[in-house]
């Protein structure tokens, strides 16, 4: 199935600057991004990139676009608690979704079927109507109840794909590492891309 629709929801981890190029890729390709960013991950903006998310969708696509992250056309914002967004239920529910970065507190939250926000919720959706869920966890090191909560998400269908970036494209700047992630994720989600080359391409 070519996945034409996309909830894409960034957490409280560290690596908002991941979330935030997909987010532009995605859009480049005019998929249609159904985005949800959680406080904390308005918190770790302002840490690691010194940017201010606002607070309300329409303020936030203007700051999408003074970004350079343009597509508005494609773009849906939903808060936390948006109850009523397409997302929260099978019927409107997008072709696949991503959470990058994923925080151990997401994780654990869809591991158990909490659903106590909009992004937890979209993201049991996919697990019930057995659509493609990406989940980008970055924390280091591993407890045992990350692993085991991981261990319960693959064996849901879900993919465990950790923000690890590989080196051998020798990365020249932290864009070129954002890019490694991003690119992996467009892979897995059958996308095509000219963000990186694979492995075995000349650049």
């Amino acid at each position: 199935m070519a996945v034409k629709s996309i909830s894409l929801a960034i957490s409280g981890a560290s690596g908002v600057a991941y979330g935030l190029r997909l987010l532009e890729c995605l859009l480049q390709q005019k998929i249609t991004v159904y985005l949800m960013v959680s406080k904390a991950a308005c918190q770790v903006a302002t840490l690691e990139m010194g940017l201010t998310f606002p607070q309300d969708s329409s303020g936030m696509m203007d700051f999408l676009a003074e970004q350079n992250i343009h597509g508005k056309d494609y773009l849906h914002i939903f808060d936390e608690q948006d109850w009523m967004a397409p997302v929260a239920s099978g019927s409107g529910a997008a072709d696949a979704m991503v959470i990058c970065p994923c925080s151990g507190s997401c994780l654990s939250a869809i591991a158990c079927g909490s659903s106590n926000n909009l992004m937890q919720r979209a993201a049991d959706v996919m697990l019930k109507e057995k659509r493609p869920l990406i989940l980008v966890p970055r924390e280091a090191p591993l407890s045992m109840i990350h692993l085991e909560n991981m261990l319960t998400l693959a064996k849901c269908g879900a993919t465990i794909l950790p923000a690890s970036p590989g080196f051998y494209n020798r990365p020249q700047s932290i864009d070129d590492i954002v890019d490694f992630m991003v690119a992996r994720i467009l892979d897995n989600l059958g996308l095509s891309h000219t963000v990186m080359p694979r492995w075995g391409e000349k650049k």
